[in-house]
């Protein structure tokens, strides 16, 4: 079989994590197609627009991507293209999860969470009008119950079948009483159908505070959007950090799967760039595809060659400054000897 994806490299250090993450993919010995979509500040010199139509036809015709991080300006420019493609696509659930891989730099040995983040409302609407010119703005929250009960079914579901005991939602019902409100609520009335998974709800501050001193005691996490990608980046610190977070934002019958982190234009070219997010992004990938083994090998190469610490890039060394430290490709090449040692 060839399984068909549309590849977006994205901008700064996409095309470098992307091509690591291609590379160890099709060392699987898997078959794939390629349909290779430019996206972002590139893509903005080069089209006009940060995302061509071309790249939203791509994914709705392979139902698969696999995307690098793309530029998104700050305070000014144009809106984010990941938001964009949640939103033109209606990938209604964020999967980010968090674990801590022997070798990592991290928080706390053990922790096992996954954040799911509901993708399409919230405040990443992008409504926003100036009150008075210079002097104040106001942004629109919108959360609905269609939106709340979809991404909390799916967290539940997920959590049925990967063997997950429990589901926490997160909110600000105290405070946010009508929004927050809606979404406790659904939580609450969807939760009631699945007697086999426990339940509860933590206000968002507290979430953090909680995850800070007690990761251990919480598995499958649901938030609306915002507090979904604030939590899910203190999620990622607790593991060693945004290099080691996959991504996947899921629909009806599509699927994008990306890194958590960012462009890091600063470190574009110099194959310094952590792979492992965006190749454990590939590893949900080929879950998705239903390829769970060829997954499963991905990741237990993955996590052997960290939990080794020679081939690995700076930013998994004790020291950053280690000059034994390895680039992006050489990681990969490592990860690609574990895989085909298997």
């Amino acid at each position: 079989m060839i399984y068909h994806i549309t590849l977006i490299p994205g901008d700064g250090i996409g095309p470098e994590v992307t091509t690591a993450a291609r590379r160890v993919l099709e060392a699987t010995g898997l078959v794939f197609a390629w349909d290779v979509q430019d996206a972002g500040a590139g893509a903005l010199d080069k089209y006009g627009t940060p995302l061509p139509d071309a790249v939203l036809d791509a994914i709705r015709d392979t139902k698969v991507a696999l995307k690098g991080p793309v530029t998104t300006p700050v305070g000014t420019g144009f809106r984010s293209v990941n938001v964009a493609i949640r939103k033109a696509l209606d990938l209604y659930a964020n999967i980010r999860p968090a674990r801590a891989l022997p070798g990592a730099p991290v928080y706390r040995e053990g922790i096992d969470l996954v954040v799911v983040r509901e993708n399409t409302e919230g405040l990443y609407v992008g409504i926003e009008h100036e009150v008075l010119a210079g002097e104040a703005a106001e942004a629109i929250r919108i959360i609905t119950r269609k939106g709340s009960e979809r991404v909390v079914r799916f967290a539940f579901e997920y959590a049925r079948a990967n063997g997950r005991k429990k589901v926490t939602a997160v909110h600000k019902a105290n405070i946010l009483k009508l929004t927050d409100g809606l979404f406790l609520r659904t939580a609450r009335q969807v939760a009631a159908a699945y007697p086999d998974i426990m339940f509860e709800d933590l206000i968002v501050d507290n979430m953090c505070m909680q995850l800070v001193l007690y990761p251990q005691h919480y598995d499958v996490l649901v938030l609306p959007n915002l507090y979904g990608d604030i939590v899910s980046d203190l999620c990622a610190g607790l593991v060693g950090g945004l290099g080691l977070v996959p991504g996947a934002n899921i629909g009806e019958g599509i699927a994008v799967f990306e890194p958590v982190h960012g462009s890091a234009p600063q470190l574009a070219g110099k194959d310094q760039a952590n792979p492992t997010a965006a190749i454990l992004s590939g590893a949900l990938l080929l879950r998705h595809l239903g390829e769970a083994q060829a997954a499963a090998r991905v990741v237990a190469a993955v996590a052997a060659v960290i939990a080794g610490g020679k081939n690995v890039t700076a930013d998994l060394k004790p020291d950053s400054d280690d000059p034994t430290a390895v680039g992006t490709q050489a990681m990969a090449d490592a990860i690609i000897a574990q895989l085909l040692n298997q």
